[in-house]
């Protein structure tokens, strides 16, 4: 069945939720575009995601998050996959309430680890021991993450295309959101 998008999606959740594969699926099977706000960051900046973090500091970097996520919700609907760090600033919920739908990506905290423990492109995780720091991020996140209008579950048999029908399944609960074209 073809679907109409009414309204920017923006998935959020931690680094390796498997927010931008998930979103890529998405926008395809939608018909609609994708942007990854960091993506989008570096991309302004000519620079990393880690080169703004230790050149500019956390606080430009979000400054720059915030804006990146206001031009996107302003476009027509579309996939926005945000960094980790996006849905904790109550300016950046706001946004994303008014002009578009939140869908938390919640993954096992030990998947998680899984997936991002061989990376080094997480700033946030440059620590003596990052799976703690990982794990303590999460902690600290999850509340906010719970605020968001959806949350689609995945586990390690999970694959990205089950998991994007879980978002669509979502969505299509919300006629504002996504409605069937056609019939």
């Amino acid at each position: 069945m073809q679907m109409s998008l009414l309204k920017t999606v923006v998935l959020v959740g931690m680094m390796g939720s498997g927010k931008t594969s998930v979103g890529k699926v998405l926008s395809t099977v939608l018909g609609v575009p994708f942007a990854d706000t960091d993506i989008e960051i570096s991309n302004d900046a000519n620079s990393t995601i880690s080169e703004i973090f230790e050149r500019d500091g956390e606080m430009m970097f979000r400054q720059a998050e915030t804006r990146i996520i206001k031009r996107l919700l302003d476009g027509n609907p579309c996939v926005v996959s945000t960094g980790g760090g996006a849905f904790l600033k109550n300016e950046n919920r706001k946004i994303i309430s008014r002009f578009g739908v939140s869908v938390f990506l919640k993954v096992d905290r030990e998947l998680l680890w899984e997936r991002v423990r061989r990376k080094d492109t997480r700033p946030l995780l440059k620590t003596a021991s990052p799976r703690d720091t990982l794990f303590k991020i999460l902690d600290t996140r999850q509340d906010i993450y719970n605020l968001a209008d959806f949350t689609a579950e995945s586990n390690k048999g999970s694959s990205i295309a089950q998991s994007a029908n879980t978002v669509i399944d979502l969505l299509s609960r919300r006629p504002d959101v996504l409605k069937p074209v056609g019939d």
